[in-house]
């Protein structure tokens, strides 16, 4: 009965330790989350994707005026 209880407390202890496969689930959480907030950053209805229209449409303005025409 001893050699029971033993082996049953060494096997709980070690299960309660293993660590293993942790590291994978945290990343996958980190990529899960990066990819939504990209996918949220870039969206058409992001303000960033928005921001990045508008300067580009800006500069294009800018550089189009200083083009001289023949």
């Amino acid at each position: 009965m001893m050699k029971l209880y033993t082996n049953t407390m060494a096997f709980l202890y070690t299960y309660k330790n293993d660590e293993r496969g942790v590291t994978a689930i945290e990343y996958g959480l980190i990529g899960v989350a990066m990819a939504v907030a990209l996918g949220l950053a870039f969206s058409d209805t992001g303000s960033i994707m928005q921001s990045l229209k508008a300067a580009y449409a800006a500069i294009g303005k800018q550089l189009k005026d200083l083009t001289p025409t023949a």
